[in-house]
């Protein structure tokens, strides 16, 4: 059977209106005896269980992905227009470590 509470009467028996949930317990909460909303227990996910290493062989990373940028992406990067439409003029370029 639904119990049906006002807003004031959830706001202040909340933990239990929440056990009550938990129970299979039909919890509707009413706005001027308008029902609005219910509170319902959130099923548990159940996914399947990861296997380490079952990617293997399907990722590639490049032997160089760690290598400098080249120095005109490094300008782009840091000295670089923030919108296309608004070009900055070239200037210096800035190393990271700068």
């Amino acid at each position: 059977m639904a119990v049906i509470v006002n807003i004031h009467q959830a706001k202040t028996e909340l933990s239990k209106l929440l056990e009550r949930a938990l129970a299979g317990e039909e919890v509707i909460i009413a706005k001027a005896g308008k029902p609005v909303a219910t509170l319902s227990p959130i099923k548990p996910v159940r996914g399947r269980k990861r296997t380490l290493g079952s990617a293997k062989g399907k990722v590639w990373i490049s032997p160089d992905f760690d290598a400098p940028m080249p120095d005109d992406w490094l300008d782009a990067f840091y000295n670089g227009p923030i919108f296309p439409d608004n070009p900055l003029p070239p200037s210096k370029t800035v190393s990271p470590d700068q």
